[in-house]
Order: C-alpha cells, then structure tokens, then sequence
C-alpha cells in the first residue's frame, strides 16, 4: 500500500502527498540549550531520524532541519546562574546535544540553524505582520493579535478562549487580548539585545521557527515535527503567523510524538526528573537507547517503567529494551562465528526502493512485505520491530537445524541462505538506525586483557572437566559426576558475578552481563 502519515491537523491519516524522487522538507523543532541533553530531548530527533531513512529508502530527496534556540528567558536565567554569558552556555550545550545525537545514530539532520543568526528575519517578519494588522507593538514588545486570525486554534481543534483558559498565558497589560503572544520583547538590563524598530530587545520563542523554516525550507513545509508538548502554544503560534505572513498553508503534514512517561508521570526538566543522555551511555549503548524510543508508535507515549530520579540504576524500561536488544547482539556474534565476518560493518542489500528485488528464500519476500507495511502506515516502527524479532528468530532457527556452527556438517545453501536473511536483518535494522555498533567490551575492574586471559583459563578448564566426564562410562559414576559438579560450580560462580557462559557445538563463550 502507498505511504500514509498521520496529520495532528486533519486527525487523519492521508497517502502522502509527493512521489519517490521529488524533495520533501522537514522541519523539526530542536531544543533550547541551556542545560545538558536529557533522554527526552532525544525523542523526536531518533523518530524523524527514522522517517528521513525511510523516505529516503522508498526514494524521496530529503532535507531535514533541526533549529536550536540559542536565546532565551531559561538560558538567560541558567547563565546568571553559571556566572557565565549566555552565548557561552548555549555553545556548550549546544555541543553536549549534537555529541549525543551522534551517539544514538542520528545522522539525518541537514541544518542547525540558530535563532541568532535569523534575528534580521524575524523583526522583517514582524514588520510585515504589523503592516497586515495582525501584530501590533505595544511599549518596546510585538504582540501578534490572534483576534485578527480566523482560524487560530486549527491546530488543537480548540477555539482560542479554550486555549487561553487552558495555558499560561504571560499577563501584562500592553496586550490586546490575553491570549496574544509575543513576537519581541523589549531587553532588560544586563540582557542580550538586539536593535529594532521598537528598541532594543530580543526575539520571542515561535517567530523563531517561523523564520527559519521558510528560510531554509520555503513558505510550505511537507513534514513538521515535535514533541506533543510543543502543539500549544509553540506549533499553534507559529501556524498562525506563518499563514498569516504568506497566506500559504505553513505544513502539509504536522507530525507529533509522544513523550516519555514514568509511572509517577512524565519526565520533563521543568519537573527535574531527568536522566540525562551521557548518563545513561554510561551503562547501556546508544543503539539500546534509540531501540527503546521505537518500540512503540511514534504517536504513543513511550513508558520508562519505574524509576527514582538520581539513582545510579536505570529505568526499568530501559533495562527491558537492553535485554530485548542482546537478543540481536548475540545474533552478530554468531553470524561472525558462522561466517569469519561482522554482522555491523555489512552494508544493506538496498538503499532505494529494495522492497522490488526477489529473494532466494520466499519466507525473506514475506518479512520484507510485512517489514514494509507497518512502516508504510505512519511510520509504525513498532510493528517494523515485530518483525525484526521475528526474523532473527527464524535465522536461529535455520542456524540450529542446518547445524551452521558445528564444524564439517553446515551445507553451502544453508549457508547462503543464512546470509542472505542476516543481510535483510541488517537492512531493517539500518533503516531504523539500529546495529550500528557492536556492544562495548564490560570490565570488570583491573587490566582488560588480564581479565580476558584469566575467564579464558576458567573457560577452558571447565571444557576440560566436561571433555574428561564425558569419556566415562555409566551415567552413576562418582568421578563422572564429581567432574561435572565441578564444572557446575564454576559455571554458577561466574553467573554471580555477572558472566554468562555458552555451551555451543564449536565451543564454549562468554558474555559479561
């Protein structure tokens, strides 16, 4: 079936709008640095990094923009706090955000534009909004006057008293209406400035967006995406200048993902209950991390499980999605074993419109075809990935029946076919942003290679008691039973600190954790 999104406008899925080969623009609200990156401020950049791979797959140009508020009321305020500028603390953190997006594979963004460098554009935008009676300025600030806007609650399906009475509107008797929102606010001592038609002052938050993406990306955008939390006011607000600027429909498609919840309720720095990114990296990989943002619909909120904020542990829903995740890290250490060669460093079957070829195996045809439908229907990666589980299932399936791992017995079409699913498997996973690195090796405290040649040691003297009882006859005798307790006792003792070992027909390994 074509390509359906969902639009939070039209509260309706529709066949997307273009044809594989045209451009599509997506613009997705980035964030305001003023502290460092926490999981949540990773979200949306993971599920629209995973839309552009789609799209691009399927054969769609894709340019993608990411803003990042660089001024702004929380980091004037945190800077005070640092006893730093706030051009200093927004380059900082304006870091911290892009080593984590690294970190977690996303690598689709374009752009990231600052709002400082669009401030030109902003105050034209305001001055053409003033001339068309729908923004006023009223002692140094810009107001936009959401009186004069006919649909202006479109966005939240709510008229704007509903909207008013809903948020919290910033009192101050030089509006209009309560409900009005600031284009510009004029400067306070000691803040940073910037020279306008109405005095010195700074941008407010929704022109921001505004600017840039038409900017960048022109008066229509395909694609704009965010968190659900930024529908109202920040989406409605820069809905309703933009139209109001151009008269041309500012998105075709408004996409918003759900938030991170925790049973106590969500998690949000304004609450303080935050587990920030390189936090998080310190025990689990950022390929753990970006599974667990898509093993639920992009629309839904994403359960973090229990968790008490500021303890060294993770939430529990994170520690789920990491064991979940083994499941395909033990599936690359057997294909290297199988094969002499990295599951990681293999390249997808296809990069375009690979949903056409035909496969050796017509079970792989059927996981492609299902792989396919569920992203097809709004970008559905948790059911893409079902059928990841499903087909790394299958492939250990094949491996034991055609006894892949024993030495002399594996056929040469058991293998190839092998191959062959373990290449589709990368390529879900490489459009999803998945597998892109190998788990890192665990110490256990002192010197690596030390560690590594004594577990070696242990591991090959309990072979060698398991070999030797084995040559003894008769399932009763002491000794046989005496050798394999032994290799029991060895193998508990390991499980106690956290070493599983793996009895498999070439031999036997060993994970940490």
């Amino acid at each position: 079936m074509p390509l359906k999104v969902y639009s939070t406008l039209t509260r309706e899925k529709a066949p997307f709008h273009k044809q594989p080969g045209e451009h599509v623009s997506m613009y997705v609200c980035g964030p305001t640095v003023y502290k460092p990156s926490h999981i949540g401020h990773m979200v949306g950049p993971v599920i629209f990094d995973t839309v552009k791979r789609y799209l691009v797959y399927l054969g769609f140009k894709v340019t993608w923009v990411v803003n990042i508020t660089d001024v702004d009321d929380k980091l004037i305020v945190r800077a005070r706090e640092l006893d730093t500028s706030v051009k200093e603390l927004a380059e900082k953190m304006t870091a911290d955000y892009v080593d984590c997006l690294k970190k977690l594979n996303v690598t689709g963004i374009d752009q990231f534009p600052l709002a400082t460098d669009h401030i030109p554009g902003m105050i034209a935008m305001m001055e053409r909004l003033i001339a068309k009676g729908v923004a006023y300025p009223a002692g140094g600030d810009v107001y936009f006057d959401i009186s004069k806007d006919d649909d202006y609650g479109k966005l939240c399906n709510r008229d704007p008293e509903q909207l008013e009475a809903g948020s919290r509107v910033e009192v101050t008797d030089k509006k209009r209406n309560p409900g009005d929102f600031a284009l510009w606010k004029a400067s306070k001592p000691g803040e940073p400035a910037w020279e306008s038609p109405w005095g010195p002052g700074r941008p407010g938050w929704h022109i921001e967006c505004s600017v840039m993406s038409q900017k960048l990306l022109g008066n229509t955008l395909d694609i704009h995406g965010g968190g659900l939390d930024l529908q109202f006011p920040h989406h409605e607000n820069e809905l309703a200048q933009s139209e109001s600027d151009t008269g041309e429909q500012f998105a075709k498609f408004w996409m918003h993902n759900g938030l991170l919840k925790m049973r106590s309720g969500k998690m949000a720095g304004s609450i303080g209950n935050v587990l920030n990114v390189a936090d998080a990296l310190k025990q689990v990989s950022g390929g753990v991390l970006r599974f667990f943002m898509l093993g639920t619909h992009y629309r839904s909120p994403i359960d973090l499980g229990d968790w008490e904020p500021g303890s060294k542990g993770l939430p529990t829903g994170i520690e789920s999605a990491k064991k979940a995740y083994q499941t395909f890290e033990r599936f690359a250490e057997r294909y290297e074993r199988i094969t002499q060669s990295s599951f990681y460093s293999q390249l997808p079957a296809a990069t375009s419109a690979g949903h056409n070829r035909v496969f050796h195996d017509k079970q792989l045809s059927d996981y492609l075809t299902r792989f396919i439908a569920h992203m097809d229907d709004d970008f559905n990666t948790g059911g893409a990935v079902g059928v990841l589980f499903e087909l790394v299932s299958a492939l250990n399936l094949h491996a034991d029946t055609a006894k892949l791992e024993n030495p002399g017995t594996a056929n040469d079409v058991a293998l190839i076919a092998f191959k062959e699913g373990a290449s589709l498997l990368k390529e879900f996973g490489t459009l999803l942003g998945l597998f892109f690195e190998g788990p890192k090796p665990a110490g256990i405290g002192g010197d690596d290679a030390l560690v590594n040649t004594l577990l070696q040691l242990i591991v090959e003297t309990r072979s060698m008691l398991r070999t030797v009882a084995k040559t003894i006859p008769g399932k009763d005798d002491p000794v046989k039973k005496s050798l394999f307790d032994q290799a029991g006792t060895i193998r508990d003792q390991l499980a106690k600190v956290g070493i599983t070992l793996e009895d498999r027909p070439g031999g036997t390994g060993w994970r940490i954790g």
